[in-house]
């Protein structure tokens, strides 16, 4: 599937919930922390959805891939915050509530880098350049692969399902 907003990709929207639910935590009494830490978690949570908008809106594959990058790097460090207060929060005997909020609140930072780095690997493993790099020249060459590869498909099918030709293409998922 391809996106055309960054507001339509799951990861983004994980990453803008994860900032939600932060602001929330944020906003509890119940959270002990000094105004550089919350300061700080504020700045990580909002980086995580602003940098994998910004690397969408780049146009190349070379620049998404660094935002993704640092957007990975500020879920780590929202991670680190709230797995500190979660550390404190057991020594000070914190509500269980709000253990759990901060609990949640990693579990869901750790879900945002999990998909930002298979995200990342995918695109690292692919031949797209990105959307600055498309041209005529380039959207005919892919134009031309894909007819080659449905025409293939279509002599294959003629072929007897035991000719070597279909059982290599069956093998390497191309029918």
């Amino acid at each position: 599937m391809t996106y055309k907003r960054f507001e339509d990709l799951p990861v983004w929207q994980k990453a803008a919930e994860l900032y939600e639910r932060t602001e929330e935590l944020l906003e509890s009494e119940a959270l002990r922390a000094s105004r550089g830490f919350r300061d700080q978690l504020d700045r990580a949570a909002l980086s995580v959805s602003n940098n994998i908008a910004e690397g969408f809106e780049r146009g190349t594959t070379n620049e998404l891939l660094a935002f993704l990058y640092i957007a990975r790097g500020s879920a780590g460090e929202v991670r680190s915050m709230l797995c500190l207060k979660e550390r404190l929060a057991h020594r000070a005997n914190w509500p269980a509530s709000l253990r759990s909020e901060i609990a949640n609140l990693t579990l869901l930072a750790e879900s945002c880098s999990r998909q930002l780095r298979a995200w990342a690997e995918s695109l690292q493993n692919s031949d797209i350049k990105g959307q600055r790099h498309l041209n005529r020249r380039n959207r005919q060459a892919d134009e031309d692969k894909k007819r080659a590869a449905a025409f293939q498909k279509l002599l294959l099918g003629k072929m007897p399902p035991s000719h070597p030709m279909v059982r290599e293409a069956r093998e390497k998922g191309l029918l």
